[in-house]
């Protein structure tokens, strides 16, 4: 049994305390917000985000921030993305050097253009950081349904350790030492499932949804390449998994404020509505920042930030794709006759 704290208690950090406590773990949950707090505290549900599922009585739950920093074998960064600088920033005094620290949150920084783990690695220097990402919907590993998710990390120990506190047999773990791809595809994926909520509140079917996926994961990986990422890791979990389940599931927040956009909102009424940290918003920028910083190619991010922030129509931004100039599918692949 090992000992996990859980800084941020929205409906990830919640559904993961809640598969941990039932994997056998001493588990501490840990909210800035007070009101949550007491909720989980009072009812053992989280009744905003997963209503119906209950929280083990095991699971401690605290907004004293230096008892869920201080004395815990693994801490888990669950706070949504526009939060884990602060949060990283005021728990840096009460977490030893080289403590192991595991961040579940997705995006990149707009300012900075920092991934979430560089940004921990920055304000928290000396700690063993890694990544899990996958597709992996809260509200149905809250329940026990089975899905497989990865964790990147710099040593091979800390990714088999944090795999063996997670895993069970609903939620199989596999390891990678490529945290730049897994991160990039967790977080560019969110940007991408804001277009496709965007067709779907247009109404254009499963061919465009379709198509709009598989040319985001080339997107992406495009991107993710010229980081210093690996191919392999956009065609797995953390790439095309986590895409997939983003852009077509309704549980997908990212995918819902896209909807409401299709259908005429714009994006503050659409986060609005949603009542979450929409990510794919807050990663939009910055993923086109790196686009351009590398000098890569990415039509959907483009027009996906002319939407949000420049007063493009969806109708137009869609239209802009579709009548781009014609290109090779692949630029690796060529003809005999061309080599």
């Amino acid at each position: 049994m090992s000992k996990v704290s859980f800084l941020g208690a929205g409906s990830w950090g919640t559904a993961l305390a809640i598969m941990l406590a039932n994997n056998g773990h001493e588990v501490t949950l840990w909210s800035a917000v007070e009101s949550e707090v007491e909720m989980l505290q009072t009812h053992r549900e989280h009744k905003d985000r997963l209503p119906g599922v209950k929280l083990p009585e095991s699971v401690v739950v605290t907004s004293n921030l230096e008892s869920a920093c201080k004395g815990f074998d693994l801490i888990v960064f669950s706070v949504a993305s526009p939060y884990v600088r602060s949060t990283a920033k005021k728990a840096s005094e009460f977490i030893p050097k080289g403590q192991r620290i595991v961040n579940v949150a997705k995006g990149i920084e707009n300012d900075t253009l920092m991934t979430l783990r560089d940004i921990i690695c920055e304000e928290m220097p000396g700690m063993d950081v890694s990544v899990l990402s996958g597709p992996s919907h809260a509200e149905e590993v809250s329940i026990g349904m089975p899905t497989t998710v990865v964790v990147g990390s710099t040593s091979k120990e800390t990714a088999k350790y944090v795999q063996k506190i997670f895993m069970n047999d609903r939620f199989r773990v596999y390891t990678s030492p490529d945290i730049t791809g897994i991160e990039l595809g967790g977080s560019i994926k969110n940007v991408i499932a804001l277009a496709a909520g965007v067709c779907d509140g247009l109404g254009l079917g499963d061919n465009t949804k379709a198509a709009l996926i598989t040319r985001g994961i080339t997107e992406i990986a495009r991107l993710g390449v010229a980081m210093g990422g690996h191919m392999e890791t956009f065609c797995g979990l953390s790439g095309i998994g986590d895409l997939i389940v983003t852009c077509t599931s309704t549980h997908s927040r990212n995918h819902n404020a896209g909807v409401l956009i299709g259908k005429g909102m714009s994006m503050d009424e659409a986060m609005k509505e949603v009542k979450q940290v929409v990510e794919g918003v807050y990663s939009a920028k910055a993923a086109f920042a790196l686009a351009k910083k590398y000098n890569v190619s990415m039509p959907i991010v483009e027009q996906i930030n002319e939407v949000l922030f420049d007063g493009v129509s969806a109708t137009d931004a869609i239209q802009a794709l579709l009548t781009r100039e014609e290109c090779h599918e692949y630029q690796g692949l060529t003809w005999d006759a061309d080599k």
